[in-house]
């Protein structure tokens, strides 16, 4: 049984990691992520909120444990405020924004003690300057004290609170060794000292919220493209409801400049949809009667109405906010690295301090100095820089690759695809767009190309086949008028026939040889060879993997050998295999890990499932197939080929990102400890090394969502 819940009010990286580990070991199957504050547990137990609460009451106040399904309703009524109209639905509401005004109430507290707090400090810090140079009496120390005391409470005192039951729940976070680091500093008389770490651990927190917050609404934005109303259009009239209340089959009105709330048909008018939210591609596109719509897209022109064909919960915008959203859970080896490390690096840090100020001390005799140090220390062992930001920087990368068509499942596929070392394809529908054309007409009798390629499109018309279009294509290009036959028939996985007068017309495949054979009366009179259509985009998608430093290119396919190599002509690939079961895909991707070390699979059919399932990240072509996509790690929902190329980029800088972050962090704390041991860092700047170094790392990480990908 899956339970999903959202963790509300919860703000320490520290503490989140703390309450995953802890609900893992009572439950074992648990996902979370700070980012989104989405939590997913796995059991055999019905109700289970109760006891999730208490687990992280013990660890973290203020967190409230809200199922997902009520979240989101949370979230609806307040994106319905001004247009739903149900009494029930306003009670709800005023209930959610009772606590959201709460909190806004209490931010804006927070931002005014702390500007009384920074004017106080500024003062005591004068004073304290003054006093220093003799510019003042001595005896307004006191005064100066007094003043930084204040500063310190004002900036501080929810600090001191949480540090204090963080203390009494056995446990430590940035709060105790905030709380710890500012009391001893002013029982030491470094009373403005004090304060200053007071006042600037307020600032970094604050603008680190303000950061981390600013960033996840980017990311949210990025997956916002489902509309939570819908207009039905019944009896000359429409009038709007809940988006998942929409039965399949419903007429919908969409105004220009909405989104398309539920896929569907065009049923009346025309004008063009921006699809970019889906496919990554900005270029309008036509749609009039007859075109498919996808929720999500955007209506530029004109109003046009809609034939619902999918319920809300099966739509194109619906599956791609779950992908987007659930990715957030799956996590890559760095973010798991870094949950261990933090478990262990703090007490190994907090181990350090106390032999800093212990060892020392009891051999110099100078304990005031000594414990000043390892009060640096302290401060500069948390750790909360890197345990946002590494999360943060694959949420990121997974939103910004949203907005290039591209959906990765997750952490650990982000790294998979960096660094993918050989890519295999699919030949059909994925390298070609699964249209063919007439390449050659070959008589093998005594009638002209353009008799036979007239004689099969008349055999071939009632068909909807490929081959039947490609034919009619053909004549229609060349003016070549198709005669009316009798008696079609069509021969399972073989071909057609038809009556022409007293002759019968056959078109089928030929045995064990490429083309298709066309015969009058059994004796064959022509043999029509077709060819693939290429994605046009296919050839500059595989040009540019190759630049990338991938090492193989590789097409499979279960169509003849001949055709596949036809097809591979002029594409940059490196091994062709065509007549291929999809298990021999299986062995061929196999035997591509053991050869590179890895290998991407890139496919679209429901065959596809197994070889996409055993590739080191399965990449499935477009939003058609759900054995494909549930079996991938990535879906290409753009269907367009130059996505990967940039997905493998913008995994590459995701993953650079986050090495880089982790690298900062760690640099800038051992080089204040170091600096701390040599007496040269104050204990405001290890504040930075916490919250400063945060803020930094955070800013790194949003930079990958407002950055272009080309």
């Amino acid at each position: 049984m899956k339970h999903e819940f959202v963790l509300e009010g919860l703000h320490c990286a520290n503490c989140a990691a703390k309450i995953e580990a802890k609900l893992e070991k009572r439950y074992g199957d648990v996902r979370f992520s700070f980012t989104t504050l989405e939590l997913e547990i796995h059991t055999d137990e019905a109700d289970i909120r109760g006891e999730v609460q208490q687990i992280v009451d013990a660890i973290e106040d203020g967190v409230t444990v809200v199922p997902k399904s009520e979240a989101k309703q949370s979230h609806h009524h307040e994106a319905c405020h001004d247009g739903c109209h149900d009494h029930d639905h306003h009670h709800d509401h005023d209930e959610g924004g009772h606590d959201h005004e709460h909190h806004h109430n209490t931010g804006k507290l927070k931002i005014v003690l702390l500007c009384i707090a920074s004017v106080l400090f500024i003062a005591a810090f004068v004073m304290h300057l003054l006093i220093h140079f003799n510019r003042i009496p001595q005896n307004l120390e006191t005064v100066c004290n007094v003043l930084s005391i204040i500063s310190a409470v004002l900036a501080g005192y929810d600090v001191v609170i949480e540090g204090v039951k963080s203390i009494f729940k056995r446990r430590i976070d940035e709060t105790t060794l905030m709380t710890v680091a500012v009391i001893a500093a002013m029982v030491l008389g470094e009373f403005v000292e004090g304060a200053a770490v007071m006042v600037l651990f307020g600032i970094g927190e604050l603008l680190e919220d303000k950061a981390v917050e600013k960033s996840r609404r980017d990311i949210r934005k990025l997956a916002d493209i489902r509309p939570d109303v819908a207009y039905i259009y019944e009896n000359g009239k429409s009038r709007q409801v809940s988006a998942e209340d929409v039965k399949i089959g419903a007429i919908l009105e969409i105004p220009p400049h909405t989104r398309v709330p539920l896929d569907g048909i065009i049923t009346e008018g025309s004008t063009t949809v921006d699809a970019s939210s889906l496919t990554g591609e900005s270029e309008p596109v036509d749609a009039t009667v007859g075109a498919e719509l996808l929720s999500g897209m955007m209506n530029n022109d004109n109003t046009v109405y809609l034939k619902t064909t999918k319920a809300y919960a099966d739509s194109a915008a619906t599956r791609i906010v779950k992908l987007v959203e659930d990715s957030a859970k799956s996590k890559g080896n760095h973010e798991k690295l870094i949950t261990r490390f933090a478990a262990v690096y703090t007490p190994v840090m907090i181990g350090l301090s106390l032999v800093i100020a212990i060892i020392p001390s009891l051999i110099t005799g100078d304990w005031t100095e000594w414990i000043h140090k390892a009060l640096v220390c302290l401060v500069a062992s948390c750790p909360c820089s890197i345990v946002i930001s590494v999360p943060l920087s694959y949420y990121a990368g997974i939103g910004a690759a949203s907005k290039e068509g591209v959906l990765i499942k997750g952490g650990r596929f982000v790294e998979a695809i960096a660094a993918a070392k050989a890519f295999a394809f699919d030949k059909t529908g994925t390298i070609t767009d699964n249209q063919i054309s007439v390449k050659e007409i070959k008589a093998t009798g005594s009638y002209s190309a353009n008799e036979i390629a007239a004689l099969a499109a008349a055999a071939e018309a009632r068909s909807a086949h490929p081959v039947a279009n490609a034919l009619r294509t053909y004549c229609k290009e060349n003016n070549i008028s198709i005669e009316e036959l009798k008696e079609h028939r069509e021969i399972s996985s073989h071909g057609v026939t038809a009556r022409r007068g007293s002759d019968t017309i056959t078109v089928c495949k030929r045995e064990g040889k490429p083309g298709i054979s066309v015969q009058l009366n059994d004796s064959e009179i022509g043999v029509i060879t077709l060819s693939e259509h290429i994605r046009s985009e296919a050839p500059d998608a595989l040009k540019a993997l190759k630049e990338l430093g991938v090492q193989k290119n590789v097409m499979l396919s279960g169509d003849k050998q001949e055709s596949c190599q036809n097809v591979a002509q002029g594409l940059a690939l490196d091994e062709v295999h065509g007549e291929l079961l999809p298990e021999d895909k299986v062995k061929t991707v196999e035997r591509l890990i053991d050869d590179c070390g890895s290998c991407a699979f890139v496919g679209d059919g429901i065959n596809d499932a197994p070889v996409l399932s055993r590739a080191t990240c399965g990449i499935a072509m477009g939003l058609g197939s759900d054995a494909a996509i549930e079996s991938a790690d990535m879906v290409l929902s753009s269907e367009n080929l130059s996505s990967l190329p940039r997905a493998v980029r913008l995994a590459r800088r995701t993953l650079s990102t986050v090495k880089a972050n982790i690298t900062f962090s760690l640099i800038v704390k051992a080089v204040i400890i170091i600096l701390a041991i040599m007496n040269i860092a104050p204990l405001w700047l290890a504040v930075f090394s916490d919250t400063g170094v945060c803020l930094i790392c955070v800013l790194n990480a949003v930079r990958l969502i407002r950055r272009k990908t080309k």
